[in-house]
């Protein structure tokens, strides 16, 4: 472990800040939210729209949200249960509540010190580096911020592999023995995912997962690759998986979105639509695992990283071969692969960790 990418410093916070995607709740939302996820990036109006049109088909509402406002809620129980009695505000990338006025909300509230976590198990640059460049931008522009440090990357959490673990046991139960068992994460193009370690990461946890549940032949595949811009992304895809699965004689499959903490629009879409379609038309009977949403096992693993931070000198639970991930990212971690200039970010070695007040 490189010692200065690990706070050993007891921290002392008054909130905890939720950052998450975020999602549309009704149709008149869907193209403002288009226009924050796809600023910046090479889509044609037409794939807009054909992105908007699976908004459409569930009223131009996301589950999304709904999903984190339940999973706040069970924090915020097991932190008046159990400690430290901290309140907990919620800030979205690209729906209300955005991140900018959670911000503002906890500065005209007096917080001087919050940690962040980010609804993201897996390092890559749309799910670290991203919102550490949108934690920087809000707190820049909130008239006297609180000081921001960002809890680690928890892929390999006890935590969370153990809620994934209950997650998949239940759909195992409902599936024939001997279905075939499927994880699947968000594509990324191969330009950003090569300067990040994502795909070690789902590696280890997916292995991690499978050991629990007694199954050694898992297969993980990518999905969502909603934009369909001209680089290449990662492969294969959760249909080219159901067929090599289909090919291999075996008569079912569950399908774990490991990728994903709680339901989007990728998982009831891509996954509940129309990745079971393509099971149905192989022949094979589908399952899909929930997400880990309010596992108890995986908000008390968030309740854990807070009390981390504010602990010196802490044990960082993990398991598997690749250790914790740092509490500090390093400065060329999770790029997002495309050319210019790295914009500037909060949590990282070398950025000053927090914005300071």
């Amino acid at each position: 472990m490189n010692p200065r990418r690990f706070d050993d410093e007891a921290r002392d916070y008054d909130a905890v800040l939720v950052v998450s995607f975020g999602g549309p709740e009704g149709p008149d939302e869907v193209m403002p939210f288009l226009d924050r996820v796809l600023a910046g990036r090479p889509v044609p109006p037409p794939v807009k729209a054909r992105i908007a049109a699976r908004y459409a088909r569930f009223g131009g509402v996301s589950p999304i949200n709904a999903h984190t406002r339940e999973f706040i809620a069970a924090l915020e129980a097991l932190l008046a249960a159990k400690g430290p009695r901290l309140p907990v505000y919620w800030g979205n990338r690209n729906s209300a509540p955005l991140l900018g006025d959670a911000m503002r909300r906890m500065s005209g509230d007096g917080i001087g010190n919050a940690v962040a976590f980010v609804t993201s198990m897996f390092s890559s640059y749309s799910g670290c580096r991203q919102y550490r460049e949108d934690l920087f931008r809000a707190a820049e522009e909130a008239e006297d911020a609180p000081r921001i440090d960002k809890l680690r990357v928890a892929y390999n959490h006890p935590g969370f592999v153990s809620a994934m673990a209950d997650r998949v046991s239940e759909a195992r139960k409902q599936a024939p023995k001997g279905a075939a068992l499927l994880f699947t994460a968000h594509s990324l193009p191969q330009s950003m995912a090569s300067v990040a370690d994502y795909e070690a990461q789902l590696h280890e946890a997916c292995g991690l997962v499978a050991e629990c549940v007694g199954d050694d032949h898992w297969r993980l595949a990518f999905q969502s690759n909603n934009a369909r811009t001209g680089d290449p992304w990662l492969v294969p895809t959760v249909e080219q998986a159901l067929a090599s699965i289909a090919a291999s004689d075996r008569s079912s499959v569950v399908v774990a979105p490991i990728g994903f903490v709680c339901d989007h629009m990728e998982v009831v879409m891509d996954l509940d639509v129309e990745a079971r379609a393509c099971s149905e038309g192989l022949g094979l009977d589908y399952f899909r695992a929930r997400t880990v949403g309010t596992h108890p096992a995986y908000v008390d693993m968030v309740r854990q990283l807070v009390v981390e931070r504010m602990s010196a000198n802490p044990e960082r639970p993990c398991l598997g071969q690749r250790g914790p991930n740092p509490d500090y990212c390093a400065p060329d971690c999770c790029l997002s692969g495309r050319p210019g200039e790295a914009l500037p970010t909060l949590g990282g070695l070398g950025d000053g960790h927090s914005l300071p007040r």
